[in-house]
């Protein structure tokens, strides 16, 4: 039987919290034990124990530490599910301003810039 000479203390017999879990994940990928996260956040290893086995309530700050230490996102911490980036539709960039700014103006100013923009595309296609 080989024995983990890491572990220290008992296991706990309940589930961690959300919270915990993903506290435990980003310090394992951050290569950091409990004793160095304490020390970049400024509070004792047990505390980083306790948030990592038990769910709790931390001051914005702390959280925001957390996060900084880890080099992660505070959504990453806390969100319960993960951000789920929005497709974009459409132009981007110079475009999509230009867009945006048209969507602005009156119907009639848009039918207008259309018109252009249409008979750009058509003179552009036909050149190819």
């Amino acid at each position: 039987m080989i024995l983990d000479m890491t572990t220290r203390g008992r296991p706990s017999d309940k589930p961690r919290s959300a919270f915990g879990e993903k506290l435990l994940a980003a310090r394992e990928r951050a290569g950091l034990t409990q004793e160095e996260l304490s020390k970049q956040v400024g509070v004792t290893q047990r505390a980083v124990a306790h948030w990592e086995r038990t769910s709790t309530v931390l001051r914005p700050e702390v959280i925001e530490a957390l996060a900084d230490a880890l080099k992660v996102s505070v959504e990453e911490l806390i969100r319960e599910k993960p951000l789920q980036l929005r497709q974009l539709t459409g132009p981007t960039g110079k475009v999509r301003h230009a867009f945006d700014a048209v969507s602005k103006l009156s119907r009639r100013q848009q039918d207008k810039i259309v018109e252009v923009i249409e008979a750009l595309v058509d003179k552009a296609a036909i050149a190819h």
